[in-house]
């Protein structure tokens, strides 16, 4: 028996969150007594787990599975954890990972508790602590069914990296014929993705318009982080889609989340709560994101940002 962890990668490169999952799925294994095991898709580096606490690697080299089918991926985890007698599964708090864990949770007929933030409070009986009402709270889960799945929120838990070492096998499972075919995936390599950002700069109408966008993406350039916006932003056509945030869009859980020129709806709030420090930056003392931040700046972001870009780069330049 060993716990299993799904390690995300993309194009065979390992994203931060499967390092996580890794720390968080070591953790459990050893208050249960056990081994990790981790089943990659198509991965090219899987003795850097070994870092992170795995034990042994199934690695699932195959055509079909290097683009993400929910359901096809999920058929194979549940093979892998069958394979390994998993009782504990865990997965991240990814969009692919919200996916394909009810899926799983179905094929092995196990309870899945979402948006774990720690280590279970007990392992007997099975209680994890989770954040609930769209981060504004927390409850203590028990999970009673003998095969749990855990699907850790991201930035919660951490990395943590150990003196082992993971020994890999190739895994060959039954892959379900998908009807689908995918000729391409294009995406853009030199930015750093919401999902495993840190850092992630926002903008809202407050900058009045996308030809302002520069100081953004030059402030996003310094701090190593992604861009973000608000719904109305997208909806405008100022920036695409993929980039807004919030409950309706794509969910935040950085260490750092700076809103500029965002008042804070609370659809908003509600998707970028999870975020550790959120610093906002607005000409309205009364917007209603800085009764939500941690730290606020009232002014004007023309003025505000150029002079934090400076001083940022100023202090990088000392280090």
């Amino acid at each position: 028996m060993s716990v299993l962890v799904y390690t995300e990668s993309d194009q065979g490169i390992f994203k931060k969150a499967a390092f996580e999952v890794a720390s968080y799925a070591k953790e459990v294994a050893t208050e249960l007594g056990t081994t990790v095991t981790a089943i990659t898709f198509n991965a090219s580096d899987t003795a850097a787990l070994g870092i992170y606490g795995i034990d042994n690697v199934l690695n699932v080299n195959n055509d079909l599975l290097k683009t993400f089918n929910a359901n096809a991926y999920a058929q194979v985890i549940k093979q892998a954890a069958e394979k390994e007698n998993a009782t504990v599964v865990v997965v991240s708090s990814s969009a692919n990972s919200k996916y394909l864990a009810p899926l799983l949770s179905v094929g092995l007929n196990a309870g899945y508790a979402s948006n774990v933030i720690a280590k279970p409070e007990s392992t007997s009986p099975f209680k994890v602590k989770r954040t609930a009402f769209t981060n504004k709270a927390f409850e203590i889960t028990e999970i009673t069914s003998e095969v749990k799945i855990i699907g850790v929120s991201n930035n919660s838990f951490g990395l943590v990296e150990t003196s082992g070492s993971a020994s890999a096998e190739e895994f060959s499972p039954s892959v379900p014929d998908l009807g689908i075919t995918v000729e391409s995936v294009d995406k853009a390599t030199d930015k750093v993705s919401i999902a495993d950002a840190e850092i992630v700069v926002s903008g809202g109408r407050g900058l009045k318009g996308p030809e302002n966008w520069g100081m953004v993406e030059e402030l996003a350039e310094v701090l190593g982080a992604a861009t973000a916006c608000s719904k109305p932003v997208s909806d405008l056509g100022w920036r695409p889609h993929s980039e807004h945030v919030g409950q309706t869009g794509k969910p935040v859980a950085s260490n750092l989340y700076i809103a500029i020129g965002i008042s804070g709806a609370i659809q908003h709030l509600a998707g970028i709560n999870a975020s550790k420090f959120k610093v906002v930056i607005n000409t309205d003392p009364e917007a209603p994101f800085f009764k939500a931040a941690d730290y606020g700046v009232v002014g004007d972001a023309f003025d505000v940002v150029p002079t934090l870009i400076e001083k940022l780069k100023t202090f990088k330049a000392q280090q």
